[in-house]
């Protein structure tokens, strides 16, 4: 088949999206499948690019400093243009699947296929149908969820973002709720909707307007196992004995203040090794060190590095406030066999079986809990790394997910032949 993927992100300086669609857009080329590139890029220039033999068309253009203004450019007048360059590639390659991978692709890749009459698959990956913020935290210093992106939880989640000026950003609020219901429009239009879990699934279910009505099927983000312990274990250990690791952005919704409570409460004597970076940086280092832990910072590393740190961890602390939706930390750690502490949030529990993969809990200090019992238990650590790296390789490995997409391309691309045969018949 000749697949278009349309995406946010792609390697090599990318978060877990982009290496996802990475490893699917891999995986189908070694299936034979002719694979096509496009990385929506707003507020760069136009360009093009290779990476690991794929030629990525980035689709840029001016976008504006000014909040809303920003979004408006990125989203709406962004879906516009990109859907007429999408579909002029349709035409000119006779693609048969277009798949948009986030926020930013899955609308235009969807206006795209219905102009050309390609199939159209959207793969959802976190909150962006739902929730204007895409993270579903309309209060970041307490754990409860925004139910709903009324106008009145708006207005509460403006708060915290706008800070003292947020009255002045009161008249955006029926702007975000026509954006967010044109998102599930989309959405609703596409053949198909792969939710990369059974939480985002779940919450498409029953919050998105319309997308409930398409076809949504849990398809997890693809593992390539072999590349992963690899790049893990090349070169030496970056640390000589045990340490605890954290990896992932230093942002509110990853809930990196929680990890100064959660170690104290284990009164953990190895190293913590902190590899990322972001906003909360420095407020956590402020609080590390007032504590006199020995925390060790990276900062940001290329994603190698990463895995070399994750790799050779004795626990890793996952202590994330947002609900994700299928973290590709986790799944990486179960895939080395590192035991896993984590907090019980979105999709985790599709990676995280309590007591059979990893320990889950609700709260800092029973995250501390479980970190205090996987040091010193160390029987336990090795029974549950092992179950975790089972469960990885038999339900998140490349070959197994990328054929369960392929079977849903050919399902959909069948349907869209037999629709362009009744048209034009």
């Amino acid at each position: 088949m000749r697949i278009l993927i349309a995406t946010d992100s792609f390697p090599p300086n990318c978060g877990g999206s982009g290496w996802s669609t990475y490893e699917l857009a891999k995986g189908l080329r070694r299936a034979g499948h002719a694979i096509t590139i496009v990385q929506a890029r707003p507020g760069r220039p136009r360009a093009a690019r290779e990476y690991d033999g794929f030629a990525v068309d980035e689709f840029g253009g001016r976008a504006p400093s000014v909040p809303f203004l920003r979004n408006y450019v990125k989203n709406e007048r962004l879906y516009r243009r990109l859907a007429s360059h999408l579909g002029a590639i349709i035409r000119r390659d006779a693609i048969d699947v277009v798949h948009g991978q986030h926020l930013l692709t899955a609308p235009p890749s969807v206006a795209a296929a219905r102009a050309t009459g390609a199939a159209a698959v959207c793969t959802v990956r976190d909150y962006w149908p739902v929730c204007y913020w895409s993270d579903l935290i309309h209060d970041f210093s307490a754990a409860t969820l925004c139910p709903a992106c009324s106008a009145r939880m708006m207005t509460r989640c403006l708060r915290p973002r706008a800070g003292a000026l947020w009255p002045l950003a009161l008249p955006a609020i029926p702007y975000m709720r026509a954006n967010l219901a044109m998102k599930q429009a989309w959405l609703a239009a596409a053949d198909a909707v792969i939710a990369v879990s059974s939480a985002i699934a779940a919450d498409l279910q029953s919050r998105a307007a319309g997308a409930a009505s398409t076809r949504i099927v849990v398809i997890p983000n693809p593992v390539d196992l072999e590349a992963i312990r690899e790049a893990a274990s090349a070169g030496p250990a970056p640390l000589e004995g045990p340490y605890a690791v954290f990896v992932g952005k230093l942002a509110p919704n990853k809930g990196v203040m929680k990890l100064a409570d959660a170690v104290e409460r284990a009164d953990l004597r190895w190293p913590l090794v902190v590899v990322g970076d972001g906003p909360e940086r420095r407020a956590l280092e402020q609080q590390f060190a007032r504590r006199g832990r020995d925390v060790r910072f990276t900062g940001w590393v290329p994603r190698a590095e990463a895995l070399r740190w994750l790799g050779r961890a004795s626990v890793l602390v996952f202590p994330s406030h947002g609900p994700e939706s299928l973290s590709r930390v986790l799944l990486e750690a179960g895939a080395l066999g590192v035991p896993i502490a984590a907090m019980d949030t979105g999709g985790t529990r599709d990676i995280v079986i309590p007591e059979v993969t990893g320990l889950l809990s609700g709260s800092a200090d029973a995250l501390g809990a479980d970190l205090a019992r996987l040091v010193t238990d160390r029987a336990l650590a090795a029974t549950l790394a092992s179950a975790a790296r089972a469960h990885v390789e038999r339900a998140f490995s490349s070959a197994s997910v990328v054929g369960r997409v392929e079977d849903l391309y050919r399902e959909v691309a069948a349907a869209a032949s037999e629709r362009r045969r009744v048209t034009h018949a």
